[in-house]
């Protein structure tokens, strides 16, 4: 019996936790030497011990893992999770999940690669990183690679996606702040959407793709003895869970009413590991602002299909664990939300599937189905 059992599970969100030498064991030579070794800064669970000298655990280790069946989710987390690193641990990972697919991000790239000031070290991070994925998911048909590309440089964030597709990865990760000060609704941006509707893989927003925190002065309270989570890979505090989302509500919303959507009808977006309870009101607000808007901003007269019409034709939305997917569903539809494990990330959890099994129980079957795989074949026609 695998974890999933007999439940067809298509996995939106799992990582690999990067060993130090992640970037530069597959980055260009002129830029090698410029980017950083992974783990160099300190933070608060990157510990890769000494797993870059092999690359895998010990045997002892994998051995006593698998014996874990299909509790593996119940295990180690972060880099003492099997197949956390190893792409050929992850095949057995997955024979032990049972899912069909599993999509595949990096834990620690994405401020390098979307926030530091040089594009050299920007675009560089990502052409190694989308090179070291493509190694990590070689293993196994079943698991789909995410590339990152910076959108800031149109001409070089096209020639890098092309990159991305001729090495066969399956999405493209995008920072979520106005690309190069353009909105996403840029014409100059029209050929990076173009491509990925032409090839059928979508853009990604994901956690990471802005800042993960809030301003320090917000967490200025005047009590220095207070503790909080934030801090490391995606570890956040109580007031940033609050605004994380903000960026890609920002970045979506814009997309829409630029009309990005509308002149590319057959692109997919996900937006991962954000939550999905603000999913609901962004769409009445975009909505309103299509309607309401329309006098004084006479473009927006254009838009044939309302933007929930197009948010639910196109794009897909992964809920936290502990979010209530059936009352997501009766705010909007049963088409937006995905299931996730977050695997090996704390976050997930150790019943991710029981989770939301239990938060999408007042859903019909065929509703739980979509969220369980059908809405996730949708967007990656996988």
């Amino acid at each position: 019996m695998t974890y999933a059992g007999e439940r067809i599970i298509y996995d939106a969100d799992s990582h690999l936790m990067e060993l130090p030498n992640y970037l530069r064991a597959f980055a260009d030579p002129d830029i090698r030497d410029r980017l950083p070794k992974l783990g160099e800064t300190a933070t608060a669970i990157f510990d890769a011990k000494d797993y870059g000298k092999t690359g895998a655990h010990p045997p002892e280790t994998v051995e006593k893992l698998l014996a874990m069946g299909d509790e593996i989710t119940r295990g180690p987390k972060w880099h003492e999770a099997l197949g956390s690193f190893n792409g050929a641990e992850r095949n057995q990972v997955l024979d032990l999940l049972g899912f069909k697919k599993q999509v595949i991000f990096s834990s620690f790239c994405s401020r390098l690669i979307f926030d530091d000031p040089d594009l050299d070290i920007r675009y560089g991070a990502a052409a190694a990183q989308n090179r070291s994925m493509v190694e990590f998911v070689k293993h196994d048909k079943r698991m789909i690679g995410v590339g990152m590309v910076p959108l800031d440089n149109p001409d070089r964030a096209l020639e890098q996606i092309k990159q991305v597709l001729e090495m066969g990865l399956g999405a493209v990760w995008i920072g979520s702040n106005s690309p190069g000060g353009r909105s996403p609704g840029h014409p100059d941006l029209n050929p990076v959407w173009g491509l990925l509707q032409e090839a059928g893989v979508p853009f990604i927003l994901h956690v990471g793709s802005s800042t993960l925190s809030i301003d320090d002065p917000w967490m200025n309270d005047g009590r220095p003895a207070r503790t909080t989570a934030r801090g490391g890979a995606e570890v956040i505090g109580s007031k940033d869970l609050t605004v994380i989302h903000h960026s890609a509500v920002r970045f979506i919303s814009t997309m829409v009413l630029d009309g990005v959507l509308e002149q590319f009808p057959k692109l997919k977006g996900g937006v991962i590991e954000l939550g999905a309870g603000w999913v609901p009101d962004m769409i009445r607000r975009l909505d309103y602002a299509a309607e309401i808007w329309t006098k004084s901003e006479p473009h927006l007269a254009d838009i044939k299909r309302k933007p929930s019409e197009q948010i639910r034709d196109q794009l897909r939305f992964t809920p936290y664990p502990f979010e209530d997917v059936a009352e997501l569903v009766s705010e909007s539809c049963a088409d937006l939300y995905l299931f996730s494990s977050d695997y090996p990330h704390a976050e997930g959890g150790r019943d991710p599937i029981g989770r939301f099994l239990r938060s999408t129980e007042a859903l019909t079957d065929d509703e739980r189905d979509q969220f369980f795989h059908r809405n996730f074949l949708n967007m990656y026609a996988a």
